[in-house]
């Protein structure tokens, strides 16, 4: 597990994928991300670590909620991504959010991204764009995945003002709307 604090109340950490297999086109550490906004504490496709690196993943966010004081709240990107939301959620009676098919709380906005169903997470109090499939990151470029048959959902994407798209895939990317404008130009990760 890996923990970077990517902005003020932005951060990022890693955790192994206990479905990963070789050869899918992703690799098995994905990324998961914590933010605080104004009325609650958001978690985006929760994924908690296994092994030994639960209780310290469990034991950080204990005291973080506790810190704050406010709702936990789990947002997943697609049904797909659900990960460890149940787990979150039992654990502090979390609601669970899933884009494109529920409403979403503390002005959190949904943004269609492809065809495949994937619909990334606008949170405009922090100028974050979280994306599950749509893009991965490959060398810390930003690439079109499940978007790949979408590309103008992407580009529409970048017209918002993003200052750090989170992806659940690779890397983190630096650049904002400019990663996201340059990511159409690119060819796309198979």
């Amino acid at each position: 597990m890996q923990v970077d604090e990517l902005a003020p109340g932005v951060w990022r950490w890693t955790a192994e994928h206990p479905e990963w297999e070789p050869g899918q086109g992703w690799e098995q550490e994905v990324a998961c991300f914590y933010l605080e906004v104004d009325d609650a504490t958001l978690l985006i496709d929760p994924l908690v670590p296994a092994g030994e690196e639960a209780e310290r993943f469990w034991r950080r966010l204990d005291e973080d909620v506790e810190r704050r004081g406010l709702p936990v709240v789990v947002l997943v990107t697609g049904g797909w991504h659900r990960r460890s939301a149940d787990a979150v959620s039992s654990r502090y009676d979390a609601s669970i959010h899933v884009a494109g098919e529920d409403e979403l709380p503390s002005g959190v906005e949904g943004k269609q991204a492809g065809s495949m169903g994937d619909v990334a997470l606008w949170v405009p109090s922090l100028g974050v764009l979280a994306v599950g499939d749509a893009l991965i990151s490959v060398g810390g470029e930003l690439r079109l995945w499940g978007a790949r048959e979408e590309p103008e959902s992407v580009r529409a994407l970048a017209e918002l003002p993003v200052e750090h798209v989170l992806v659940a895939h690779g890397d983190h990317v630096t650049g904002g709307r400019d990663a996201l404008a340059a990511a159409v130009d690119r060819p796309p990760h198979d």
